[in-house]
């Protein structure tokens, strides 16, 4: 997507006033003609009994809904299961805590975690009722497979604009959610541990089971994600089990062919390695002594292992997405895919904000090898105002805006695919993450301000900003309805196909 047109008294009177305003109290009935013609709260049926939401603005949503059981205790570290049933109404008006976290960054309230997190909320039009066979949009975070949570993206301005049932989940994170131990493998079906891939879908088939009952189509659901949410999509497609419970996908900034599976074999090295690190090396013990730790010690034998995601090469996800893709052999849907303009200077800045030229010259040498020159020369220090901005260009190009017409390329070879490119020059950047002195427009995260009621943002979106927001739901609403992001009065997407291909 290109950018948008523009970057993108005295004191008598005031006491007199308010004992006006006490008389009007005093005399008033118990209720107010504001609370009597205030909307009922919407309450649905779903498997596990009623829920009880709330109206908001021109939307109603249904928050902390539980999709599958605690996965705490002697449930840590398996599969998920269906959540139990309740007696009553269930209140239905409070967001969950996020699941635990295994990177510091990425939460207003660090102290909002839990293991108990497997929930979801549902967002809908105002209007919606059970039958009404909205198109369903769900959303899966990201934050590299370790932070983040679903609750930091509303869905109520998209489901009103879009006239769409939104659904924002929480799924297992960090060591938590994804350890490729074969102790752990083993008690599983799927002989599987990936976990939070198995809690999406799980989401999936909840989503299926229930969704009518807020007024969505469970035969036209898309399956969304951004970053490691993307790399989450990527996952899915290639997951037999997920076959039928989605009808399209979006992958935003997270495409199949830079975020590939580990192995196997990696996987349950890596997961052997961290065992050992959180205190639990005997292979006869591990599984009782990692669900006997407590989290906070697992999370500190995380700060050196992170998380690779989902593996591959097991019951749940046989293959890599990327090569699953490329062989035919996949969930195949329609598509919409892209990444930001400048994509990497997020973490050039979070990372080496005071670049200097000399270090800019030799990280391109000492990465690109033989091409290293070339690339200096396809980039010069002249052409842009630091060696931040430089570096930035370089990465963003080589990684991300590659791999995604690359992956494009893999799509559009077997199904309608659409591509994008998000690029405000005067985006927002995230919460926390801004370094002073530096341009961190367009980059990773970016155009989440536009697509959710996000709540990470640095600043609100000027008016021209939530102008091009509105045009971007629309866009996305129209692609989860119909599979084509067309729609009237906007400028036309172009056609299916792989995008331009300049790498």
């Amino acid at each position: 997507m290109k950018r948008p047109g523009n970057r993108l008294t005295s004191a008598r009177p005031l006491l007199g006033t308010a004992l006006a305003l006490l008389a009007l109290l005093a005399t008033a009935g118990p209720a107010t003609a504001a609370a009597a013609s205030a909307p009922p709260r919407p309450v649905v049926t779903v498997a596990q009994g009623q829920l009880r939401g709330q109206n908001h603005d021109g939307a109603q949503e249904f928050l902390g809904v539980p999709y599958a059981a605690p996965p705490v205790g002697e449930a840590r570290l398996r599969a998920p299961r269906e959540p139990r049933r309740w007696s009553g109404v269930r209140e239905a008006d409070r967001q969950a805590p996020a699941c635990v976290q295994f990177s510091p960054f990425g939460l207003a309230d660090p102290a909002a975690v839990a293991e108990d997190c497997l929930y979801l909320d549902v967002y809908r039009p105002a209007g919606a009722r059970t039958g009404a066979r909205l198109p369903v949009i769900l959303w899966m975070h990201g934050g590299a497979y370790s932070q983040g949570t679903g609750t930091q993206f509303g869905g109520r301005t998209m489901a009103e604009l879009t006239n769409s049932v939104v659904v924002s989940i929480n799924y297992r994170l960090g060591q938590l959610g994804y350890l490729a131990l074969p102790e752990l493998a083993r008690e599983n079906a799927r002989r599987s541990g990936s976990f939070g891939l198995m809690d999406q879908v799980e989401a999936l088939r909840w989503t299926r089971e229930n969704i009518a009952a807020f007024g969505g189509n469970p035969g036209n659901v898309t399956v969304s994600g951004q970053s490691a949410g993307s790399g989450s999509v990527c996952a899915l497609l290639a997951t037999p089990s997920a076959a039928g419970l989605f009808h399209r996908a979006v992958l935003q900034s997270g495409p199949c062919t830079l975020l590939r599976t580990p192995d196997g074999a990696r996987a349950a090295s890596q997961a052997r390695a961290y065992a050992e690190k959180a205190g639990c090396a005997d292979p006869a013990g591990v599984a009782a002594c990692l669900r006997a730790s407590p989290a906070a010690a697992l999370v500190e034998a995380a700060r050196t292992l992170a998380t690779s995601g989902p593996a591959s090469g097991d019951g749940l996800l046989p293959v890599d997405p990327a090569d699953a893709i490329g062989s035919g052999r996949w969930n195949k849907v329609p598509v919409l895919i892209g990444s930001t303009r400048s994509e990497s200077r997020l973490f050039v800045a979070l990372t080496q904000p005071r670049l200097t030229a000399q270090e800019y010259t030799a990280q391109v040498l000492a990465g690109y090898g033989a091409a290293g020159p070339e690339v200096l020369a396809r980039y010069p220090l002249s052409a842009y105002g630091s060696p931040y901005l430089a570096l930035s260009a370089v990465t963003t190009d080589s990684s991300f805006a590659c791999h995604t017409a690359w992956t494009a390329q893999l799509f559009a070879a077997q199904v309608p695919t659409y591509t994008y490119e998000f690029d405000d020059p005067d985006s927002p950047t995230l919460a926390g993450a801004q370094v002073p002195g530096l341009d961190e427009s367009n980059a990773h995260s970016a155009e989440l301000a536009y697509l959710h009621d996000f709540t990470m943002g640095d600043r609100p979106l000027a008016p021209a900003q939530v102008a091009l927001a509105t045009r971007m739901k629309r866009y996305w609403g129209a692609f989860a309805r119909s599979g084509s992001p067309a729609v009237p009065g906007q400028t036309a997407w172009p056609g299916p196909g792989p995008g331009r291909v300049r790498c």
